[in-house]
C-alpha cells in the first residue's frame, strides 16, 4: 500500500511539473469518479459468497466440478464489476471507442489484402494509420473481432461479451495447471483467490483478458501433454498447446515472454515429450500468417518506432519503471503480494530439490509464479511497457493471486476480503480507461 501510494504521489508531482506521465490518475489509466451502478449489488454479493464459502466449497467439490465452478464464479465476478459502470459504459462501448479493435474491423473486408498491407499502416506518418490498438498488436487481435463480425456478432456489445466469457475462463485454466503441477490440494487452496482477483476489473472489458485466457489454456494444455500417460492424448494436447501459443504471439507481441513459464512447465515435469508437438502447432500458426503476408518481425520493428513516436517517447522511463509495477500490484492485490513473499522465500529450496523432487512437479508451486514475475520484470526493463500495465500485463498478473493459496488457511478469508475490497474500491472510486 505504501509503495502504491508513493508511486501515485510521485506520479502526480511529476505530471504537474513535466506533463509527461500522461495518465489521468497515476499510476492507473483511470479518472477519479466515485459512483455506483447496476452491478454494485451483484459485485458485493459475489464477493461475500466467495469469501464466506469459497474455501470450503473449493475443498469439497469434485475436481471437474471445481474447474467449471471457478469459471462460473470468475465470470459472475467479472460481469458484476463491469456492470458497476453500466451496460453501455462498462461493456458495450469499451471495445468500440476510436482507438479500439472494433473500429478496425472495416479494414478487413478483404482479409488477405489487409494482412499484406498491415505493416504499411503502423507508423504515425504512414498513409491512413490504423487505430491505436490495431497497430499496437499483431493482426491476430483485430482478426478475432473480424471473425465475430463475420458470424453475426459484430459491434462492441458482442465483443465485450466475448472477452468476459473467454477471459474469465482463465481461472479454470490456471486451476487445472496448478492441479497438475502442484497437486489438487494446492490448487484448491488457490481457487478462491483466482476467482476474486482484482484484475477482473480489467478483464471486463479489455481484449487483454481474452489474451490472458488464451495463454493460460496454452500452458494448461502443455502441462496436460507433459503428464498424460496416453501418447495419443499427450500428442493432441501438445499440438493444441502449440497452436494456442502461436495464436498468442499474433495477439500481442509481448506474449513471446510466455516462453518462460512454458519452459518451466517442461523443466518441472522433466518431460520434453510434448515439445515436438507444441513446436509443430506453433509453426503451423506462424507459417499461416507468414504465407498470408504478415511478417511478425517486420511488424514488431515498426511498432518499436511507432511506440516512441507516441506516448512511449514522452512518458519518463524512470517513473514508469516503478509505476508499471504499482499498476500491476493493483491488479494482483495485496493477497498476491503476501503470497509472493512466501514464494520468493521458497525459491532456493525449490531450485535445489528440482532435479530430485518427489513428486517432480512439486517445485512448480513456487517456481511457476516466479516465471510470470520474471516476464513482467523483463517487460518493465524493456521500456516498451509504460503505463496501462494493470491491463496489458493481465496474462502474467492474473497468475500471481494463486500464490496466496500458500498463506496459512486460517488467514484465507481475511486475504480474500482484501482482494475483493481492492477490486470494489477501484471500480467504484475510479472510472477505468483504455
Amino acid at each position: 500500500m505504501l509503495f502504491f501510494a508513493a508511486v501515485a504521489v510521485i506520479g502526480v508531482l511529476v505530471d504537474r511539473r513535466t506533463h509527461s506521465v500522461l495518465v489521468p490518475w497515476p499510476p492507473l489509466m483511470a479518472q477519479w469518479s466515485p459512483h455506483v451502478g447496476p452491478g454494485t449489488p451483484a459485485a458485493v454479493a459475489v464477493a461475500a459468497l466467495v469469501v464466506a464459502y469459497g474455501p470450503v466449497v473449493a475443498g469439497r467439490l469434485p475436481w471437474k466440478a471445481l474447474l467449471w465452478s471457478a469459471w462460473a464464479a470468475a465470470m459472475a465476478w467479472t460481469w458484476s464489476l463491469a456492470l458497476v459502470d453500466g451496460w453501455r459504459v462498462g461493456i458495450a462501448n469499451r471495445l468500440s471507442t476510436p482507438s479500439e479493435y472494433v473500429r478496425g474491423v472495416g479494414h478487413f473486408d478483404d482479409v488477405g489484402a489487409a494482412l499484406r498491407d498491415f505493416t504499411h499502416h503502423i507508423l504515425a506518418d504512414s498513409p491512413a494509420p490504423w487505430e491505436t490498438h490495431v497497430i499496437g498488436h499483431p493482426p491476430g487481435a483485430v482478426l478475432t473481432f473480424v471473425g465475430l463480425d463475420r458470424i453475426g456478432l459484430g459491434g462492441g456489445a458482442w465483443a465485450g461479451v466475448f472477452c468476459i466469457t473467454v477471459g474469465s475462463s482463465f481461472a479454470a485454466a490456471a486451476l487445472l495447471t496448478l492441479g497438475i503441477l502442484g497437486g489438487e490440494r494446492t490448487a484448491r487452496a488457490a481457487a478462491p483467490f483466482l476467482v476474486l482477483a482484482p484484475g477482473a476489473v480489467w478483464v471486463g472489458v479489455s481484449a487483454d483478458g481474452y489474451f490472458a485466457a488464451v495463454t493460460a489454456w496454452a500452458i494448461a494444455l502443455l502441462a496436460v501433454a507433459a503428464t498424460r500417460t496416453s501418447a495419443v492424448r499427450g500428442a493432441v494436447a501438445g499440438l493444441a498447446s502449440g497452436l494456442l501459443f502461436g495464436a498468442a504471439v499474433y495477439l500481442s507481441y509481448g506474449l513471446v515472454l510466455m516462453a518462460l513459464p512454458a519452459a518451466l512447465v517442461l523443466i518441472c515435469t522433466r518431460k520434453v515429450r510434448p515439445l515436438p508437438y507444441a513446436l509443430l502447432g506453433f509453426t503451423i500458426v506462424v507459417t499461416a500468417f507468414t504465407v498470408a503476408g504478415f511478417n511478425w518481425w517486420e511488424g514488431y520493428g515498426l511498432l518499436k518506432i511507432r511506440y516512441f513516436q507516441g506516448y512511449g517517447g514522452v512518458r519518463p522511463y524512470a517513473y514508469w519503471l516503478w509505476g508499471d509495477l504499482a499498476a500491476a500490484l493493483a491488479a494482483a492485490g495485496l493477497a498476491a503480494l503476501a503470497g509472493m513473499r512466501r514464494v520468493l522465500v521458497g525459491v532456493p529450496g525449490s531450485l535445489r530439490s528440482l532435479p530430485h523432487g518427489t513428486p517432480p512437479t512439486s517445485a512448480a508451486t513456487v517456481l511457476l509464479p516466479c516465471a510470470f514475475l520474471l516476464a513482467m520484470v523483463a517487460a518493465d526493463l524493456s521500456g516498451m511497457s509504460k503505463a496501462e500495465t494493470e491491463r496489458i500485463w493481465l496474462p502474467f498478473v492474473l497468475w500471481l493471486p494463486a500464490a496466496a493459496g500458500l498463506l496459512p488457511p486460517r488467514d484465507h478469508r481475511g486475504w480474500l476480503i482484501a482482494q475483493a475490497a481492492a477490486a470494489l474500491l477501484v471500480n467504484h472510486l475510479l472510472l477505468t480507461l483504455w
